[in-house]
């Protein structure tokens, strides 16, 4: 059995793929263009991508292909229904980032609350040593402890913030962007509400019909003067060309990991943004903790030994 790894620099250059090996031949690629994919998965019975699409014209000039394992929850980049046609399983991976996305959320709000990245410079290029006095609180410093933090999203990802959130003081609540409503120990909100009365808002929300431009203008000008915006869930929830505009008027802060075209386009509204320090943004690592991809890779496994306990029966 041959096996293609179409796009393995997402999984990081530290994880470990030589456990695919034991399945059979490994090839792995560190990316994959459009017009690599056939050609590169020529014989193979198993695909694993991340985001490198696979559609019905890469399945059907891939007859052999059977399984396709995706680095990854979202299931956007395979033409489900051709696969399904042709017989080729696919499988996703899920549960494995909670702990790394809840840690990031945490560290994008920290920074924006606390500026350690500003005093780590201040020290650094000697400002510390040519002070004055013992101390330097030129940019103020705020505390989670009594903010009202509210979630959109409150899937395992969003519970495990509420739970950070709540240890830290903060008083939690939720909005669910789909309209459902379950029992929680934290009160729904409408969209509105929610957004009117927090300092802290953190998306932790799929990309979907319910959630494509969740966040614009109308719904920025709504949030209370110098709140937070954190979003890790995904881009295209908020719109970025209103987003800069409220970051410019001094409205509010933001901390992104995501962005609706990734990578980062040059022409994105944000990379213009002249009010620098009221935004924090990663390039799309809150899911990519060294714990969460040894997990990812442990589930990719298992979705292959599963899968072959059927295929041969």
């Amino acid at each position: 059995m041959k096996l293609v790894l179409l796009d393995a620099k997402t999984l990081g250059k530290d994880a470990d793929l030589k456990v695919f090996e034991c399945f059979g031949e490994t090839v792995s690629y560190e990316t994959t263009l459009p017009e690599q994919t056939v050609s590169r998965l020529e014989g193979a019975t198993v695909a694993i991508t991340n985001k490198v699409k696979i559609g019905k014209a890469v399945m059907e000039a891939c007859p052999q292909l059977k399984l396709i394992c995706i680095t990854a929850t979202g299931t956007d980049n395979i033409d489900l229904e051709t696969a399904k046609a042709l017989g080729i399983e696919v499988k996703n991976v899920a549960g494995y980032s909670t702990h790394s996305v809840a840690q990031h959320t945490f560290a994008l709000v920290l920074e924006l609350l606390t500026h350690v990245s500003y005093y780590d410079g201040f020290v650094k290029n000697d400002g510390w040593v040519q002070s004055p006095i013992f101390t330097h609180i030129d940019n103020p410093i705020r505390e989670i402890h009594g903010k009202n933090w509210g979630i959109i999203g409150l899937g395992a990802i969003g519970r495990q913030v509420a739970q950070i959130a709540t240890a830290f003081g903060a008083t939690v609540c939720y909005h669910s962007a789909s309209g459902s409503k379950r029992e929680e120990p934290y009160p729904h909100k409408s969209l509105e509400a929610l957004l009117k009365e927090c300092d802290i808002v953190s998306i932790h929300a799929p990309f979907n019909a319910h959630t494509q431009g969740l966040i614009s203008a109308k719904e920025l000008s709504w949030m209370r003067q110098d709140a937070l915006l954190i979003n890790v869930g995904r881009g295209g929830i908020v719109d970025e060309v209103a987003l800069k505009e409220a970051l410019e008027a001094q409205k509010i802060y933001a901390g992104f990991d995501v962005l609706a075209i990734e990578p980062m386009d040059p022409n994105a509204p944000l990379r213009s943004l002249t009010c620098k320090e009221r935004l924090v943004l990663t390039p799309h690592v809150a899911w990519a903790s060294i714990e969460a991809r040894t997990t990812l890779i442990g589930l990719v496994v298992k979705n292959i030994e599963t899968f072959l306990r059927s295929y041969r029966g």
